[in-house]
């Protein structure tokens, strides 16, 4: 199947090129002639673990091409992505100027045969509407479409899997024909009898920004718990498990910690408030959740803050995680940037340490942050340690020598990932989330 993926982005690429590693004819498209140049060359503008490999071997076999010719490669193709950005506006909605755009040029561009056109952007309720509107109005008549709401549930780190053994894919559509083909485009991905969900346009739409509020409010609710525990003498850890248990609730998101980022649960929180504000309806809880969440990323500065009396003037406190989760590079929204615009402003000096983000975080943190060669350079001559992004290789360190290493005592696990008594075993103090300890 010729498929034409509008937008080369984190979704873009990887639909993109895992449509073509299941065997289709995809043309990515992007008005960025540099990112376009870098894809061409077989190199990859962000870090996904397995993409380059998976880019290169459909490029080689002619699979996969990158082109900035938009209207040619609409003409050409039978299934059409919009995968371009929906950045959060002012007052939290999403920005459609892309989508729109993109509609106005698939109208303009539709062949004379039938186009399935499926919206891969994560929209507010009712743009598949607007998409078709738009594209009749341009299209003059000429060719045969449909609009489809297919909303992604990529998780950055694992994307790749995700889209080939997804829990379940969302269609959301009311033409038959179009039902078909993205049935048997599909078909390849469900053969473990995960479901294919058919429904109305808005409900898919809908349901995408509802995932992820709720992963979101289950992380803020764990944070609001283990905020809790540290007033009442209760230990999260514990809580944490005997809540997990429950099959009705499950251990999944259920991590305390230093808040969400990324690219998709801050605005998409965010934007779905925004929706039910333009409707005239208040989502209370989407609120608490933002505010629970922005709230948390600074927990970990104000231990910092608390355990040196408030003056960081002369301390150097060592950062171990940039990104806003492991295996990815995404500084978007990362709780990181909190907790170092925080110690920068009460006169730390930071040294920062992340396996993969460094690049990225030069981009969005203060001149003068300094970037340590390793883990253990990073911790050298420190007064305290601040453990924010839970890499693997931060998990099982080497204690004794972080103890040699730092100038302090004091470590604090934003992800409650170390052993309270092996860290005191070699001297070192150790500070997390949700333990009376705190």
């Amino acid at each position: 199947m010729n498929i034409c993926v509008i937008g080369t982005g984190y979704v873009g690429l990887v639909v993109g090129t895992c449509l073509a590693e299941m065997g289709n004819n995809v043309t990515c498209v992007d008005n960025d002639t540099h990112k376009l140049a870098m894809l061409s060359k077989g190199e990859i503008p962000i870090y996904e673990p397995g993409l380059k490999e998976l880019v290169l071997r459909n490029s080689s076999e002619r699979r996969l091409e990158f082109s900035s010719d938009l209207g040619n490669a609409v003409r050409n193709a039978q299934v059409v992505y919009i995968a371009v950005g929906t950045p959060q506006g002012d007052d939290g909605s999403a920005d459609l100027t892309a989508v729109r755009h993109v509609a106005r040029v698939i109208g303009e561009n539709l062949s004379d045969g039938y186009t399935v056109v499926v919206n891969k952007s994560t929209v507010p309720v009712g743009t598949g509407d607007a998409v078709r509107s738009i594209i009749s109005e341009y299209s003059s008549g000429c060719g045969q479409f449909n609009v489809v709401s297919n909303p992604e549930f990529l998780k950055e780190g694992c994307a790749i899997d995700d889209f080939m053994r997804p829990d379940r894919i969302i269609i959301g559509t009311d033409s038959e024909r179009a039902s078909e083909i993205m049935q048997y485009l599909y078909a390849p991905l469900v053969r473990t009898e995960k479901p294919i969900l058919f429904m109305d346009i808005r409900s898919a739409e809908m349901s995408k920004y509802a995932a992820n509020a709720f992963l979101s409010t289950k992380i803020s609710f764990i944070n609001e718990v283990a905020n809790l525990c540290e007033h009442l003498g209760a230990d999260i850890n514990h809580v944490r498990r005997g809540v997990g248990s429950d099959s009705r609730i499950g251990f999944k998101f259920l991590f305390p910690g230093v808040g969400y980022g990324g690219s998709c649960f801050p605005k998409d929180v965010k934007a779905l408030h925004s929706m039910g504000l333009e409707v005239g309806y208040e989502a209370r809880i989407l609120n608490a959740v933002d505010q629970v969440n922005s709230d948390q990323k600074k927990l970990i500065g104000t231990k910092i803050l608390r355990y040196f009396g408030g003056d960081l003037s002369g301390r150097t406190i060592a950062v171990w995680g940039l990104a806003f989760k492991p295996q990815t590079d995404d500084m978007r929204e990362a709780p990181s940037l909190v907790l170092i615009q925080q110690l920068l402003s009460a006169g730390a000096t930071v040294k920062v340490f992340d396996p993969v983000a460094m690049d990225e975080a030069r981009k969005y943190l203060d001149p003068g942050v300094q970037y340590a060669l390793n883990s253990f350079s990073a911790i050298e001559n420190a007064d305290a340690l601040a453990l924010v992004t839970e890499w693997n290789e931060f998990r099982r360190p080497d204690l004794s020598r972080m103890a040699r290493l730092m100038r302090g005592r004091a470590v604090f696990d934003g992800r409650n990932i170390y052993d309270t008594r092996a860290l005191e075993e070699v001297g070192l103090e150790h500070f997390c989330v949700g333990r009376t300890r705190s």
